[in-house]
């Protein structure tokens, strides 16, 4: 019974109380009947490694368990292959506890430079989306921005007999919107040269206009291709034309959920529902996988958050009910209806 308990614990349990009972079956063994196992070895030098690798209490208590096996082995009270087992204890027992203890501060060191580069790696990602997101909407505003400008002059220049002081505050309209799309692109010159730094030089892409919900139909073609599942777009309420950021930011969503679900959820159905209110837009995309499997490493889902709340709404995203995974968006939608021709 006592050569089994000097094993048998550290099958069942890691903790420091298997180890105490290991060496106390030890220690009874080796005082009651001189004998003390092979096996029993190997279960006293785990016990003590496993210590090691514990709090400091820990590495002091394995110490103290592997301390009398050097006494007893400096005072020769055993013969035969007893004599061979303590000594080999009193000379590996304390190497156990000092490898446990460097295998922790491995440990430790190692999930710390993981932890680290794994920090590093979200946040460039987050910058470079944030950039990307910053360079669309630029394109959008800049385009509000040139018209006010553009009309401002017109406006300035055509209406025959304007007074003195409108014609100033036509002109000061203008200047005001050059000096703000100055100001824009300025600014995105410096979130280029941030996200430039950490991200792989590329080839400048073919300028073209930035995509919306006209270009959706073509976004769920291209999935159904690539993924040889069933998409599906529904569109229920009365439609109305968005503001052109915000129609960027549900064709951004949906394409970033669309990848997820192709990526974490291969051959998954997935539905892509529009429900135009009176006030927002609700988007919905959903698929029938396995729940929580396209929530990937939840960079993706951050920049669907952030492209959300870029234009005033907000994103939740998790397992569905029923199955399968939800990424839902609430979207302001205050627009003029559209009608069937301009719609078709």
């Amino acid at each position: 019974m006592l050569c089994l308990l000097t094993t048998v614990p550290l099958w069942f349990s890691r903790s420091a109380v298997a180890a105490v009972v290991t060496f106390a079956a030890a220690f009874a063994s080796l005082g009651s009947f001189s004998l003390l196992t092979g096996a029993g070895l190997v279960a006293l030098l785990l016990a003590a490694y496993r210590l090691g690798r514990g709090p400091v209490w820990s590495v002091g208590l394995g110490g103290a368990l592997v301390l009398p096996f050097t006494g007893l082995a400096l005072a020769g009270a055993f013969g035969g292959e007893t004599r061979v087992i303590v000594m080999l204890m009193a000379s590996l027992g304390p190497a156990a506890v000092v490898a446990g203890v460097a295998s922790h501060r491995e440990a430790t060191a190692r999930g710390a430079v993981e932890q680290a580069v794994a920090g590093i790696s979200f946040e460039h990602m987050a910058r470079g989306e944030r950039a990307r997101i910053a360079r669309e909407l630029h394109d959008v505003v800049a385009h509000h921005i040139s018209m006010v400008s553009v009309q401002a002059e017109t406006a300035r220049l055509t209406t025959p007999g304007m007074p003195e002081l409108g014609e100033r505050r036509l002109r000061e309209i203008g200047d005001t919107a050059r000096a703000s799309l100055t100001e824009m692109r300025r600014l995105l010159g410096v979130l280029r040269e941030d996200a430039a730094g950490q991200q792989p030089a590329r080839q400048p892409a073919a300028r073209q206009p930035q995509p919306g919900l006209p270009q959706l139909n073509d976004l769920i073609d291209e999935a159904r291709k690539a993924s040889g599942a069933g998409v599906r777009l529904i569109v229920s309420g009365q439609v109305t034309r968005l503001d052109p950021g915000v129609e960027l930011a549900v064709y951004r969503i949906v394409q970033e959920a669309l990848t997820n679900s192709r990526r974490h959820a291969p051959g998954a159905a997935v539905d892509v529902e529009l429900r135009y209110g009176p006030d927002a837009l609700l988007l919905r995309v959903r698929d029938n996988g396995p729940g929580g499997a396209s929530a990937g490493s939840g960079h993706g889902l951050i920049g669907m958050r952030e492209r959300a709340q870029a234009v005033g709404g907000e994103l939740r995203a998790g397992p569905a009910a029923g199955g399968g995974f939800l990424v839902e968006a609430t979207l302001p939608a205050a627009g003029q209806p559209v009608s069937a021709g301009t719609a078709a």
